[in-house]
């Protein structure tokens, strides 16, 4: 078809005041009627309702446009709502265009200039849509196979949810045993449960599950392929022989669930590892679930604990300046979110079981997270934990006590009593240690996947795409992505298995067809494409025989490319071009920017 012939439909959304409080939406739609190639311009108080979805069919079934542009909010919020749309009414969905007008227009803008650039993006959007071609979606064969790389509570849920489905999964941990941090940990907060009955009830389900095949002690070689076909090498245990065995998985998709480890302070971080009565809140933990204790007070290595110090915010809320960074220069700016629960489930069970043991907690801020969370601070001052507060770049100082029985002194300006210098004698002093991420960089830059400044691994988008990496068919759950409780990462593997099952839940995976195209006959195989494509694999040069003589082509796998472009940036002969972002579209919707016809 003709760019002449096409009738282009516009569809501008209120968005129930979003955009309409700062846009004015009807002189929009009256600059737009009048925009070459558009045949109808309708407004509505929200265009992804049903009734502005009927609208956009309602003119395709009637023949009166054969594209579509909508201007609303975010394209992903409802992109794939216009795409099904459009299906609806027997028309191929790819002819649609989006103008983003909320978040880049009336949330940043207000009155005539708001409308203005309202105008001027969907004059961009519709000299685009001009030259949409109806496209297929690329349609991979997919293997009905999942990939949990971790085996800590998060892989170990994900692994049960996706296997459930009837998918088959593979579960692949580093360490000797499964379980993770859930090993180490006592009773939870903040409803006590213990950590060891729901590793063991979690236990007891994957190691009878016959869909699911476990892989410990083990390390990953290598990572491969792409959606719906990926291909992991890993190296398992030496065996009788003392020899290691290769095994490489086919794999469908892949789900990241390498969790977390506790900071570990640093040679003299409030005297830790000077002092043998300094100890981190993981070995108090620990103390707590094997203690034997009999009399009313907490003993430690045969030692009556009469005073105890508990300092928050180690390795966690880290001010650079103020802080000691790690060797490689890392400063953990981020609150850990579970520390502060943490310590004080413990507070509560030492008040309780041991009442002569007095406990002092010395803080920044109380952060508890979460539903009941709140009780465990109410509950350790009505159990008579004393609370003192200091500010950060004012850190309590542990120094030796002048007694034997109290070989501790904590120094504290204790900012709830107006910074007045205090001393508290200590035979015990915890450090609530932050949570730190499991180094995975090796893996994450094999897979190229995003790791944040935090050295978290880095979703697409923490509210839409919570649980996604930019690569297709690989997710993330757990602590490997942010500090969690067991209950949040337990809700993050059912994200990701829920995902991750929906992908596979045919033998088919159908992707968008914006990727690289290559024309062969303008391709004369320089290879600059090659070096310029970020992801590896999806761009070659290949000999073909042209009338009895070699030559090298380009050739894209469709299935892995980004549709980043890179490619046809670099090609000296143009002979790349990208499906639905072609070159010309870009000039034209330049054009259209720059020109002073669409706004008043």
């Amino acid at each position: 078809m003709s760019e002449r012939n096409q009738n282009i439909g516009v569809y501008i959304c209120y968005c129930g005041g979003n955009i309409s409080d700062h846009v004015d939406v009807e002189e929009v739609r009256n600059r737009v009627e009048k925009m070459p190639g558009v045949a109808v311009a309708r407004t509505e108080m929200f265009m992804c309702s049903d009734p502005g979805q009927e609208m956009i069919i309602e003119d395709l079934k009637s023949g009166k446009i054969d594209r579509v542009v909508v201007a609303s909010c975010a394209p992903s919020l409802h992109e794939t709502t216009f795409r099904d749309a459009i299906k609806r009414a027997g028309s191929n969905p790819f002819i649609y265009e989006h103008a983003n007008i909320r978040e880049q227009v009336s949330w940043v803008h207000h009155g005539d200039t708001a409308t203005d650039k309202a105008s001027i993006l969907i004059a961009s959007a519709t000299a685009k849509a001009k030259l949409l071609k109806p496209l297929e979606p690329i349609r991979v064969e997919a293997r009905k196979h999942t990939t949990i790389i971790g085996g800590g509570v998060a892989g170990i849920k994900t692994a049960l949810d996706i296997a459930q489905k009837g998918i088959e999964v593979t579960l692949i941990e580093k360490a000797p045993i499964l379980g993770g941090q859930l090993n180490k940990l006592g009773r939870l907060a903040p409803f006590g449960e213990k950590a060891s009955d729901i590793l063991q009830e979690l236990l007891e389900q994957i190691l009878n599950h016959k869909g699911i095949t476990i892989h410990t002690d083990c390390k990953i070689e290598d990572v491969t392929g792409y959606v719906g076909n990926f291909s992991l090498d890993i190296v398992t245990k030496p065996d009788n022989n003392n020899i290691n065995k290769k095994i490489t998985i086919d794999t469908g998709a892949i789900v990241m669930a390498t969790g977390s480890v506790s900071y570990t302070p640093f040679d003299g971080e409030y005297g830790f590892g000077r002092h043998k009565e300094v100890i981190t809140l993981k070995d108090l933990i620990h103390i707590l679930k094997e203690n034997k204790s009999s009399g009313t007070a907490l003993e430690v290595n045969g030692k009556r604990i009469k005073n105890m110090v508990m300092i928050h915010c180690v390795g966690s809320r880290q001010i650079p300046g103020i802080h000691h960074p790690k060797e490689n220069g890392q400063l953990n700016e981020y609150c850990s979110r579970t520390c502060c629960a943490a310590m004080l489930n413990a507070s509560n069970q030492i008040r309780a079981n041991f009442p002569e043991t007095g406990i002092y907690e010395m803080y920044r801020d109380i952060r508890t997270y979460g539903r009941g969370q709140e009780e465990l601070y109410n509950q350790a001052s009505k159990n008579k934990v004393v609370f003192m507060r200091y500010d950060a770049d004012a850190q309590p100082e542990i120094t030796l006590g002048s007694s034997s029985d109290y070989p501790l002194l904590v120094k504290i300006k204790d900012s709830l009593t107006f910074n007045e210098q205090m001393e508290v004698p200590a035979d015990l002093v915890v450090l609530a240690t932050g949570i730190e991420p499991d180094d995975v960089s090796d893996l994450a830059s094999m897979m190229k996947l995003p790791i944040g400044t935090d050295k978290f691994l880095l979703e697409v988008h923490p509210k839409l795409r919570p649980v996604e990496f930019p690569i297709t068919g690989v997710f993330l759950a757990g602590t490997c992505q942010a500090p969690m409780d067991v209950g949040e990462a337990c809700n993050a593997a059912g994200a990701a298995a829920v995902k991750a099952s929906a992908l596979l839940s045919k033998n088919y995976i159908e992707l968008d067809p914006f990727v690289a195209q290559v024309d062969t006959d303008r391709c004369q195989g320089h290879g600059a494409c090659v070096e310029a494509c970020l992801k590896e694999g999806a761009l070659e040069l290949i000999e073909v025989n042209i009338e009895g003589k070699i030559h090298k082509k380009a050739q894209i796998t469709a299935a892995m490319c980004l549709g980043c472009g890179a490619c046809a940036a670099v090609c000296p002969e143009k002979a790349i071009d990208i499906n639905g972002w072609a070159l010309k579209q870009y000039e034209d919707m330049v054009d259209a920017i720059v020109s002073d016809g669409f706004a008043a």
